[in-house]
């Protein structure tokens, strides 16, 4: 009987926070007024410009939002506006073999964001941070074609969940 009523109010705490659109099991609190999110696109300004990644990472940026939140995409007066560019974009030798040639390349991407919250007049929440990750990869593999996808794929993930977590989650 106890297991029963344990049970039960654990189903009902699920119900009732999640019913509350405030907090949810992926760490996000949104303001429930707040209904609309923006994202502008992020130009690519990295001295090395690899064609196709800045459309990528804002597409990127957006499904994430969309899949983690209710609110809705808009193209303009967004509540929640995401906006910056992407400022580096470089591989770097990371290991070395005996005949001193690289055994392993990292690939970094750093993506400059600037996030505002337009219901808050005060700007409390509002923030411009730079947010970087890489991908090793083999450094007999071209980063062209899947391996870059796969690559880019992983740095992207990352690069977007790190901020949600800095502008929705709170973390």
């Amino acid at each position: 009987m106890k297991k029963t009523i344990t049970i039960l109010f654990a189903l009902s705490c699920c119900f009732i926070f999640q019913g509350c659109g405030i907090y949810s099991f992926n760490g996000i609190s949104i303001d429930p007024e707040i209904k609309t999110f923006q994202v502008n696109f992020f130009r690519n300004e990295a001295p090395i410009v690899e064609p196709g990644i800045d459309r990528t990472f804002t597409l990127a940026l957006q499904d994430l939002i969309q899949n983690q939140t209710n609110l809705s995409l808009v193209s303009n007066n967004g509540e929640l506006l995401f906006e910056g560019e992407i400022t580096e974009y470089y591989i770097a030798p990371q290991a070395s073999t005996s005949q001193n040639t690289a055994a392993q390349n990292r690939l970094t991407i750093s993506v400059n964001v600037r996030y505002y919250n337009n219901k808050k007049t005060d700007g409390e929440d509002d923030f411009e941070k730079r947010f970087s990750f890489f991908s090793d990869v083999p450094a007999t593999t071209q980063l062209i074609g899947g391996p870059l996808d796969t690559a880019l794929e992983e740095i992207f993930e990352r690069i977007t969940q790190d901020i949600i977590n800095e502008s929705l989650a709170k973390w």
